[in-house]
């Protein structure tokens, strides 16, 4: 499939981060719902004095109520729009986009991006602690709090044996013609001095629920609820159970996106298409989590 961009246009790309307590998460919605998506486009046609709205495309697209501090798209501005708004275009965001969301950069981006196609991994952590007096009320916005004591090397071990490339449908909520095939490169648990446990998760690409269902798991393991084992079980059993749990999503933050070298771009945006079955290792899309 051709991601050219039209003649005449420029492909920007947007660096930015929300916090995603009142956005009912990135895609826009029917219904006048606050999306991040739908922030940023008013806010992008009003400053550039626009009678079009020129669509975002997005690394991931994060659900109700996830934060992001590493999120990457890309918008198609007719050429003379950039021209005349380059250089003052952050500025002007800054101004009239409410304070929960931030664009950090707006560069000309290179031959064959795609912000979601091009990608070739996406990190997320997920924070939670198990302190008996709760969460820190400065934090308890991205901190999910549980109620039991967490054995972070028990969570270790279980998370071990969930790395590589699997069919992951067990812990995604399943799309019609969407492949829940995805290579997961690292997942792994820190405490940290004041007891906050973060859980770093990166993979390819991620299907729908899959991070905070994984996260589910890991949390039953840790508190000595399921042996270090079952995750993994429930991962070749390949079907949902019952028992996982997808945790509430303001612990979730996806903290950044890798692309591949400028002259390996356009290869990865083609790969990333096709659609993905065991054992090929063909590419993957980025839905959340």
């Amino acid at each position: 499939m051709s991601d050219d961009v039209e003649p005449g246009s420029v492909r920007v790309r947007l660096d930015l981060s929300y916090d995603g307590k009142d956005f009912s998460g990135w895609a826009k919605q029917a219904g006048g719902r606050r999306t991040v998506q739908g922030e940023i486009e008013d806010a992008l046609r009003t400053v550039t004095r626009s009678s079009r709205t020129y669509e975002l495309t997005v690394a991931g697209r994060t659900d109700a109520g996830v934060h992001a501090r590493g999120q990457v798209a890309h918008v198609d501005l007719p050429a003379e729009v950039w021209a005349e708004h380059r250089e003052k275009l952050l500025k002007r965001l800054s101004g009239r986009l409410s304070r929960d969301v931030r664009i950090w950069r707006a560069a000309e981006a290179p031959q064959g991006f795609n912000a979601r196609f091009s990608a070739i991994w996406r990190r997320y952590a997920y924070r939670v602690t198990d302190h008996p007096g709760g969460v820190d009320p400065l934090l308890r916005g991205h901190v999910l709090w549980h109620d039991w004591p967490l054995d972070v090397d028990a969570m270790n071990e279980a998370s071990a044996r969930l790395t590589g490339e699997h069919d992951f449908a067990a812990y995604c909520k399943k799309r019609e013609g969407a492949t829940t095939i995805r290579t997961l490169q690292r997942l792994s648990w820190e405490r940290d001095a004041s007891g906050i446990v973060t859980a770093t998760v990166r993979a390819d690409a991620f299907c729908h629920n899959m991070v905070r269902s994984l996260v589910g798991a890991l949390l039953f393991v840790g508190d000595g609820h399921r042996p270090p084992e079952w995750p993994a079980k429930v991962l070749a059993a390949g079907v949902r159970d019952s028992a996982v749990h997808v945790v509430r999503p303001h612990g979730l933050t996806l903290e950044e996106v890798g692309y591949p070298a400028d002259e390996l771009l356009a290869a990865r945006n083609r790969e990333a298409r096709n659609k993905r079955s065991l054992p090929a290792s063909a590419g993957g899309i980025g839905d959340c989590c």
